[in-house]
């Protein structure tokens, strides 16, 4: 069964009978049904009554009504209101555009605006490489969607992604400083994305691609990375990949095994597990099986094959094992899922090799339950959830990706710079912290962004994808 998560936090509001023993009575009902308390507030009183908001959270919204009825039948106990956390937080959006001037009288407006700024345009318009300097471009990413992938939602259109780009935006600002922007594109076709964000891309430092579904994805990315000259980086392939390669680096160090000698199954021949599984072998990973509803990929294997699978199967599987995930999961030391939920059971985790390393990254529910793997001697067990250790998220690695390429001014994320970012990142969890429980720092760990970001702006200095900097300009920009 889920646990309640603050991702289902409701708030109810009661009032009542002001006498002892009956905020037990509630607290005892909503335990009784598997609520979790997260929060209790007095706010206010009336003759013979004290009204309280109590925070709880729940699995899901059936849960959540489950909860609410249990407290309805408490004689002395009334509901004034119940209000949904979530979308309280979301309620206006989450993004505000804010000056980072003052505007206050004339003096400020004459060098903010007209005239002051033509002199701005006149030097970018005579020394186009100035813009990074003095406009917002030097550290703003647009996040761009068509809302085809979104989640664990699948194509649920670009209006109802924005909520999850205001996110994105929001921990781009909190963890690196990085300012973004969400873009929800009304078109499912290629081609016009990629005109759309050309047209688009003088405005913006960097493009982060998000929830595009695949195959389409890898086109729209690598002919973007090739006719702009900022970043083009599609998260949920390379973001996944980097924290992925850092957390299984570690897990190896755990059990004492080596990359190389890996045999590692990949459930998921998506953006998110096509990226993992060529950045995995680009580290020394050489026995990669690569699995989607049809079982493994291997060299002409008949169902449900594109392009894109068919190259990933001459590339990958060097023992040509075929069949379903139950079949070639035997005797892997390592299982990365990046698929759907409960498509692994416990008793084919058992027959993988000794001290197995299960990284369930399905959000919310993951590919095989952690609590079913209990007493596994060894297991390393990661998920994408932040109520279970061991949480592969990419905000581990895309805010300090994009703040190192952003400051080195690069005009491109390649591969030897994903390489370093993920080394970085397995770097930050010391030999004295290293556990099966701690193989991947916290995302609130505030040395990640930093660390990640160093990594990534050395790298793309010393593979020279970084364009001139103001110093080298002419001088006189005026």
């Amino acid at each position: 069964m889920k646990k309640p998560s603050p991702g289902f936090s409701f708030i109810v509001r009661l009032e009542l009978q002001n006498k002892p023993g009956m905020l037990s009575k509630v607290l005892a009902h909503i335990a009784e049904v598997g609520g979790d308390m997260d929060c209790i507030d007095i706010s206010g009183f009336n003759a013979g009554t004290i009204i309280r908001e109590l925070t709880i959270n729940a699995r899901d919204e059936n849960h959540e009504q489950e909860i609410i009825a249990k407290i309805k039948t408490l004689a002395g106990v009334k509901i004034d209101s119940v209000s949904d956390c979530i979308f309280d937080v979301h309620r206006g959006g989450k993004l505000e555009v804010t000056s980072r001037i003052p505007l206050n009288d004339k003096r400020d407006l004459s060098r903010a605006y007209t005239p002051g700024v033509a002199r701005v345009c006149t030097a970018i318009h005579r020394y186009p490489e100035l813009v990074h300097q003095v406009s917002m471009k030097g550290n703003m990413v647009a996040v761009v969607t068509d809302g085809t992938a979104v989640l664990g939602l699948g194509d649920i259109g670009p209006a109802a992604a924005l909520p999850v780009m205001e996110g994105k935006a929001i921990l781009f600002k909190r963890f690196s400083g990085v300012n973004a922007f969400p873009i929800c594109l009304d078109t499912k076709d290629p081609e016009e994305i990629i005109r759309i964000v050309r047209a688009l891309a003088p405005g913006f430092g960097g493009i982060n691609l998000e929830d595009i579904s695949a195959p389409r994805c890898f086109e729209i990315e690598a002919r973007l990375s090739e006719s702009l000259d900022i970043p083009v980086f599609h998260d949920d392939q390379h973001g996944t990949a980097v924290v992925v390669l850092a957390a299984l680096t570690n897990a190896a160090r755990v059990v004492g095994k080596k990359l190389g000698d890996l045999k590692v199954v990949v459930n998921g021949a998506g953006a998110a597990g096509t990226s993992c599984a060529r950045l995995m072998m680009e580290a020394g990973v050489k026995n990669l099986i690569l699995c989607d509803t049809a079982g493994a990929l291997w060299p002409g294997r008949p169902a449900n094959m594109n392009p894109a699978k068919e190259k990933l199967a001459r590339e990958t599987n060097p023992k040509v094992e075929n069949g379903a995930l139950a079949e070639v999961i035997r005797g892997a030391d390592a299982f990365l899922g990046v698929s759907g939920p409960d498509c692994l059971h416990a008793a084919e985790v058992k027959t993988m090799a000794a001290k197995p390393i299960v990284f369930a990254l399905s959000n919310p529910t993951p590919e095989v339950s952690p609590e079913s793997l209990e007493g596994i001697p060894g297991i390393i067990m990661a998920t994408g959830r932040s109520d279970y250790p061991n949480q592969i998220n990419n905000v581990l690695c895309f805010p300090g990706i994009f703040r190192g390429a952003l400051d080195a001014r690069a005009t491109k994320i390649n591969t030897q710079m994903k390489m370093a970012a993920a080394k970085a990142l397995a770097s930050i969890v010391s030999e004295e912290h290293l556990s099966a429980e701690y193989i991947i720092p916290s995302a609130f760990d505030a040395s990640v962004a930093p660390i990640v970001a160093k990594a990534v702006f050395e790298e793309a200095v010393r593979t020279g994808v970084v364009r001139k900097s103001v110093e080298e300009l002419p001088s006189g920009i005026s």
